[in-house]
């Protein structure tokens, strides 16, 4: 169908509105989430037991989110290119997210010593 065919979606958007879903919103069943990682749905039943991953589930089915599969990717990596067993994954996964919090804490605190300087007169200033 050519684009010019498609109905226009004008009236029913908001002007700025975001047609992509969120990145957590859970969308994929297990066997989705496998193929598009290139993983056996086995192998997600396991990362989910030793808790690398904790996919949504509605009615005992589990559905993995954007987000989901973007972490199982990195995952992917690590135990495949790399070797990291599962337990080194969630040991690195678990360093990744403390240096991303002390980088965080490393910003604001940059920000409070930027408006810190703002505010403060200079030292000898006047004098």
């Amino acid at each position: 169908m050519p684009l010019q065919d498609l109905p226009a979606k004008r009236d029913t958007l908001r002007e700025g509105e975001d047609l992509r879903k969120e990145p957590k919103e859970p969308r994929y069943m297990i066997s989705v989430a496998a193929r598009m990682v290139g993983i056996e749905a086995h192998t997600l039943r396991y990362y989910e037991r030793v808790g690398l991953i904790k996919p949504h589930r509605s009615k005992g089915i589990r559905y993995y989110s954007d987000a989901d599969i973007e972490l199982l990717q990195h995952i992917k990596i690590l135990t495949d290119e790399l070797g990291i067993s599962p337990a080194g994954v969630e040991v690195f996964m678990r360093m990744a997210q403390q240096l991303l919090e002390m980088q965080r804490r490393l910003h604001e605190m940059e920000a409070r010593m930027r408006l810190l300087q703002e505010t403060l007169p200079e030292a000898g200033e006047g004098d």
